[in-house]
């Protein structure tokens, strides 16, 4: 490499003697940084979502590249976050795609020290049988006096911050459906 071409490689050089005086353009970039391309470049299509972390409800743009996710990232078209996501919604294409993200149902039995592969129908099935034979056991239909009280203190609900409005609408109406009572969010405690 002669002194000349050396010396154009040198991002000082080229901010003092091109276009970019303040060196915040061309004259700082190199080679390498010139030839990269953003992930969302190649992705074929863009879903919309929402970040799953908080109650505020962020909208995503979800890139996806032959049906994986490649990148996620701020919508910028949205009123909540105007493009912008905390730290915890700018990683949550780890959630997606992270190598611990369970596949499968697991099951532990009581007493056991194996966990065992369910498939899903048999999981539902187990978790609807609980939840009637738990309101069943729970049931009050009257109080000492005989006044009605219709209800069941077999099942609590304690939702989270992650459930956006229209989940929390949805398991504040199938608690009281089922005559639940103690029907409280992490963001009232």
């Amino acid at each position: 490499m002669g002194p000349r071409k050396w010396l154009e490689s040198w991002p000082v050089y080229r901010q003092l003697t091109g276009t970019d005086p303040l060196g915040r353009g061309k004259a700082a970039e190199s080679p390498r940084s010139e030839a990269l391309v953003p992930r969302t470049a190649s992705a074929d299509r863009v879903a919309k979502s929402v970040c799953p972390y908080c109650a505020v409800g962020c909208a995503q743009q979800v890139f996806v590249k032959d049906e994986r996710v490649v990148q996620i990232e701020g919508d910028p078209h949205s009123p909540i976050s105007r493009g912008r996501l905390c730290p915890k919604g700018s990683a949550s294409k780890q959630l997606v795609t992270g190598p611990q993200r369970e596949q499968k149902v697991r099951y532990r039995a009581p007493y056991a020290t194996e966990w065992t592969d369910l498939d899903l129908a048999t999981a539902m099935d187990m978790v609807a049988d609980r939840v009637l034979d738990a309101r069943r056991k729970g049931w009050q239909d009257t109080d000492d006096h005989g006044k009605p009280l219709r209800r069941t203190m077999g099942i609590a609900s304690l939702g989270g911050a992650t459930l956006d409005n229209e989940e929390n609408y949805l398991i504040k109406k199938l608690f009281t459906a089922l005559g639940a009572i103690q029907i409280e969010n992490q963001a009232r405690i």
